[in-house]
């Protein structure tokens, strides 16, 4: 009867919503590889979804407060694996963002980002006290900011940059004053020129050209100069499912992953974008209604870490992919291709699933 009530229970608008957009992108991945090196992406990507599948729902009948329990445990885990994916991590192109086991690689960094979510639900959920005081505010930043500055050597400051809307939202929600906000955001804009200081030539590069890439049309500035047009030749219908003359001619870079939205927006045009954009804001609207209606607080930062990781991932990739935020390594959710990303954000929707049909249990 348990089990029945659990699949009841379940929130199947937004688990249909998250499996019809992976599909879009097993088909996108597809027909932007067609011909090409990356040639049977799509295949490896159908697998990733699946076990992300498998593990969503082996999540979903796990009681999250089992999980939320070992969460320090597994924070000393994802800072070990971090710290081991810079001794003898993969190195691609001058980063090491993979951590090889046997035939299996992954990025540690997913691992971390989930495991920041579970430890600021379990913080904030065992908190009796209205309002964040200093002690707890240095507390967030320190276990944020540890394997944010691990991943950040990695380098990948776009999975870096993810860490920030968990922490964020985690105070907000936690009751930080408004204020605070606004001398952090001082103090970020003041500690730019020292993080200029340390990003590598090409991050820099980025920054520089990304509002004006026609500055460097050929270096800093050619992937999204192409990734512009892709987007604006797709025009209102789009020209087909591979069938994307940027997309097909390889001018648009590598667009199975990063910027595999603009590959889209070619072959479907503003109607598949705008169909595209409606599955995301349902997806985000159902977290905000299961965050509404979890059991208890701990739940309630569980879900609002996953939809602040969700939201920020989207709005930056659609954001890089139109010009008006410098390029970054950050995915589309369950869209582009990774198995890494793909299997966090089921796992993670899973957990937000263990929640939603608990709200009833006292």
């Amino acid at each position: 009867m348990t089990r029945l009530l659990s699949w009841r229970d379940s929130d199947w608008i937004l688990l249909s919503v998250l499996v019809l957009i992976a599909t879009l992108g097993v088909v996108q991945i597809y027909s932007a590889t067609a011909g090409t090196r990356f040639a049977g992406a799509h295949l490896r990507q159908i697998s990733w979804v699946l076990l992300g599948l498998g593990l969503m729902i082996a999540f979903c009948f796990y009681d999250y407060h089992n999980v939320l329990n070992h969460a320090p445990w597994l924070y000393l885990l994802a800072l070990a694996l971090l710290i081991a994916t810079l001794v003898v991590g993969s190195e691609v192109g001058g980063a090491r963002r993979w951590l090889r086991l046997g035939g299996f690689s992954f990025q540690a960094s997913e691992v971390a980002k989930l495991v920041i979510i579970l430890l600021l639900a379990r913080f904030f959920g065992e908190s009796q006290i209205e309002g964040v005081s200093l002690s707890d505010f240095s507390k967030v930043v320190a276990a944020v900011g540890i394997p944010t500055a691990l991943i950040i050597v990695q380098p990948d400051l776009g999975t870096a940059l993810t860490f920030f809307p968990i922490a964020g939202i985690a105070l907000f929600l936690g009751g930080l004053k408004l204020r605070y906000f606004g001398l952090l955001f001082l103090a970020g804009l003041l500690a730019l020129p020292v993080a200029l200081h340390f990003m590598k030539p090409y991050q820099k590069a980025r920054i520089a050209t990304f509002r004006n890439p026609e500055q460097d049309p050929k270096k800093s500035g050619y992937q999204i100069l192409q990734s512009k047009i892709a987007v604006g030749s797709g025009q209102l219908w789009g020209k087909g499912t591979a069938q994307g003359t940027q997309t097909q001619l390889r001018f648009l870079p590598v667009p199975h992953t990063d910027f595999i939205f603009a590959a889209y927006a070619e072959e479907h045009g503003f109607f598949g974008v705008l169909f595209a954009l409606l599955l995301y804001l349902i997806a985000m609207l159902r977290l905000v209604q299961n965050a509404q209606v979890a059991p208890d607080s701990a739940g309630m930062f569980l879900i609002a870490g996953v939809l602040g990781v969700f939201a920020f991932q989207i709005l930056v990739n659609v954001g890089m992919v139109v010009g008006y935020l410098p390029v970054t390594g950050i995915p589309l959710p369950l869209m582009s291709y990774g198995g890494s990303s793909v299997v966090f954000t089921f796992v993670a929707i899973g957990l937000v699933n263990s929640v939603r049909i608990r709200r009833f249990v006292n």
